[in-house]
């Protein structure tokens, strides 16, 4: 499991179930069905209507990956792109394609049997580029519903507040104070509702998928690279070092944020 989705969903858990037992005399008035389904409902219908069915239920699926720990292997990757270079490179293409039968990534054996294929490298790179941006845009369009989602929840959290200050209206005239209660409670409680699942729900899962994306780029990349180099006749050595170099700096063009530094940047000294 995802450490930083597990701690996040307990810490998010444990401080709002904390500030509501400090500030609430009853627990209980934070649950309120008919404002859940006012949002949750609503967001739902409004997706269903953006995005076709069978697209929503993949995307659906793929809400299980913010919790799993998914690793990119890049190492592993790396040693299979010199193994096979290894074997082209000394022409032995039987074993080439016996090779090609147990590669697990999918793009990295579809790259090698173009490469066997004797295929143009301008092909070679305008096919994997494709196939690239291809995966870049379907999985960050699966994490624009999430984005989506986001922006609905509280816009029918506030339509639900709006249908609770409308039927309060309505009980102006009377002394039931149960009846003012509950239209009062759909009123507040619909927007925070919007508010919690756009904030803790909705957007932290878009954000996942966003960097899950930006991690797979980046090893395609490097595969990409690797298979380049491969059908530019290379050394396995020389595709070696230069897989090392790319694996080894990986992490930190994903994750590290650009340092801005001023006193570096042309005109901006002070002397």
């Amino acid at each position: 499991m995802n450490l930083s989705s597990l701690l996040g969903m307990i810490g998010g858990i444990l401080l709002f179930v904390s500030i509501i037992a400090f500030t609430s005399q009853d627990l209980l008035v934070f649950l309120n069905l008919p404002g859940l389904g006012i949002v949750v409902g609503g967001t739902l219908a409004a997706t269903l209507l953006s995005y076709p069915l069978h697209e929503l239920l993949r995307v659906f699926r793929l809400a299980a990956t913010v919790i799993r720990d998914e690793r990119y292997d890049v190492t592993q990757d790396m040693e299979e792109i010199v193994e096979v270079s290894r074997l082209w490179f000394a022409q032995n293409l039987s074993r080439v394609q016996e090779r090609l039968e147990t590669l697990r990534n999918p793009f990295l054996r579809t790259g090698v049997q173009l490469v066997i294929d004797d295929t143009p490298m301008e092909d070679v790179s305008d096919l994997l580029h494709w196939r690239l941006a291809r995966l870049r845009a379907r999985e960050l369009a699966e994490a624009q519903v999430y984005r989506t989602m986001a922006t609905y929840a509280p816009a029918f959290g506030m339509l639900g507040t709006l249908l609770g200050l409308i039927n309060l209206l309505l009980t102006t005239d009377t002394d039931d104070f149960a009846v003012i209660a509950v239209n009062l409670g759909i009123a507040l409680i619909t927007t925070f509702y919007g508010i919690l699942l756009a904030n803790l729900v909705f957007r932290p899962i878009a954000i996942k998928l966003e960097r899950r994306t930006e991690e797979r780029v980046v090893v395609m990349t490097m595969v990409l690279e690797g298979i380049m180099l491969m059908r530019k006749g290379r050394t396995p050595g020389y595709i070696r070092e230069t897989l090392r170099s790319f694996a080894e700096n990986h992490h930190d063009e994903i994750r590290q944020a650009p340092v801005a530094a001023a006193d570096d940047q042309p005109g901006t000294g002070g002397h």
